[in-house]
């Protein structure tokens, strides 16, 4: 039996732990805050319940084969899960309105041939099926293995983008915004498009086309919500640990991991107390002051991404009168100006014209009754930093902003608004310690390996990286991957290649 010290209690972090612990190790995980779920977090206001992370659910096999490998009780015995459908409604610029069905191709084409034109349909499809081209080639090295010692290879874009003809030369779509404009040519599916980019945190403008994967993702395997919020998927996981006798301990915040002998040997906690394990799991972003000599990576390695990452501007909304029996659970309100808006959350400002996502969900629990509602707004924005998301001012002024988009999507929402949670990525840092409130996006292959993340190897013996800053990156789905990935290369040793 190997004591392992878990330093975070994201998803990513527990997945591993349970996964450790079902092994026969024993597993105590040192968690910063007072609670575990990383960004999967939940606010309560009077009988009002709201997400403060991840709205929804992608990929959910993932979160199966977890509960399936470490109990007798299933994922759906757990939680309830249930598909959202349509998967989401889009508000365009022009005025134009479609909604998309979950996880139905063939529907998703025929909703927008009706809303946007002959053709639209057919477009998207074939990029789809491109997209999909980059999952069967990408799927296992991106998302199902351990990071590869030759992970160069990720850097060429698996996606086969179309030829066309350019200012008398050939061309081929390289970035999500190219696809947008030359293989979509619609302004409308182009934003359709850089809205998933957006979602998880990335600039269409300089996204490989490789992103392609992930709106074939979420329309292949469907949109999930969890009945109670998705709290209620941290809280199973973290209960799964608890009954696989894994051990936490909250408030208490690792300063350093030990070193001893050339290897991981335990961690020191604010105050001088030190643990020792045998091995270390990694689950926070990991940087160069938390671990001895910087060893994380090595010149052959892929390094942690400098520089900010975008976070995320919640509101919590909420609302006197019942929501209407025909609302959409996911409404995404799509920028007046795209172009500014990249411009401003990339360049560290404040977006005029921000996307907003307004999620309503059909959820007795998120409500005191019938008569009320709990709306949430949702924007990726410039890290705290850049812009000052401690000034009252910016927060209010940002606020009301989406609060006045989100209106297209809720009848009469300012006249309902009983109470407003403002939550920002200072907010953010302040909760989880990410620097600038940053949300991690996913792994992705091309751009020369720029949107990989570091293994879950690491040079230091005996510490592994875990969650959402290491491969295969951000989101629920790639997070609980980069857990497993975790526990089979400490259960099976350093060759662990993946389940199969």
């Amino acid at each position: 039996m190997a004591r392992i010290a878990v330093i975070g209690a994201g998803t990513g972090a527990m997945t591993a732990a349970a996964r450790l612990a079902v092994a026969g190790n024993k597993v105590t995980v040192y968690e910063r805050s007072a609670s575990y779920g990383g960004s999967v977090g939940r606010h309560e206001h009077e009988g009002f319940v709201f997400d403060t992370g991840p709205g929804l659910l992608h990929l959910p096999a993932v979160q199966r084969d977890l509960f399936v490998k470490t109990g007798k009780e299933s994922l759906e015995q757990c939680v309830s899960l249930t598909q959202v459908d349509p998967a989401g409604r889009h508000l365009f610029a022009d005025g134009t309105a479609v909604s998309l069905p979950n996880a139905s191709r063939a529907g998703v084409a025929s909703a927008l041939d009706a809303a946007l034109g002959a053709g639209a349909g057919e477009r998207w499809t074939g990029f789809l099926e491109r997209a999909r081209d980059v999952w069967d080639r990408s799927r296992r090295p991106l998302l199902e293995e351990p990071l590869r010692a030759d992970h160069q290879v990720l850097g060429r874009d698996p996606y086969p983008a179309l030829k066309q003809r350019r200012l008398l030369r050939t061309r081929q779509a390289a970035t999500v915004a190219e696809i947008g404009a030359w293989e979509l040519a619609d302004a409308r599916l182009a934003a359709l498009l850089d809205g998933y980019a957006l979602s998880y945190g990335l600039d269409p403008r300089t996204a490989p086309a490789s992103a392609a994967l992930l709106p074939y993702m979420e329309q292949t395997f469907g949109s999930w919500y969890v009945l109670g919020g998705m709290r209620e998927l941290a809280r199973a996981v973290y209960e799964r640990c608890v009954a696989r006798r894994v051990e936490f301990v909250f408030g208490a915040e690792v300063v350093r991991v030990v070193e001893k002998d050339g290897r991981a040997a335990g961690v020191e906690l604010t105050g001088g107390e030190v643990a020792e394990a045998d091995r270390v799991v990694l689950g926070v972003r990991p940087h160069a002051g938390l671990v001895p000599g910087g060893q994380v990576w090595g010149a052959d390695d892929v390094p942690v991404r400098a520089g900010s990452l975008p976070g995320r501007f919640v509101v919590l909304l909420s609302l006197r009168g019942a929501r209407e029996t025909d609302a959409v659970h996911r409404t995404v309100v799509h920028s007046a100006d795209g172009a500014a808006e990249q411009e401003a959350v990339f360049g560290g400002r404040v977006a005029a014209h921000p996307t907003v996502t307004v999620l309503r969900p059909d959820d007795p629990a998120t409500r005191p009754d019938e008569a009320h509602e709990a709306v949430t707004l949702t924007a990726t924005v410039a890290p705290q930093g850049p812009v000052d998301w401690t000034d009252p001012a910016v927060r209010q002024r940002f606020a009301d902003a989406l609060v006045e988009r989100a209106g297209a999507a809720v009848p009469g929402l300012r006249e309902r608004i009983l109470h407003t949670e403002i939550r920002t990525p200072a907010d953010t840092e302040a909760e989880t310690g990410a620097e600038g409130g940053a949300v991690p996006p996913p792994a992705l292959a091309g751009a020369q390996g720029a949107y990989l993340h570091p293994g879950n190897l690491t040079r230091l013996p005996g510490l592994h990286l875990a969650g959402g800053w290491s491969h295969p990156g951000g989101g629920l789905a790639h997070a609980g991957m980069s857990g497993t990935l975790v526990a089979g290369l400490v259960v099976e040793g350093d060759g662990f290649r993946g389940s199969r």
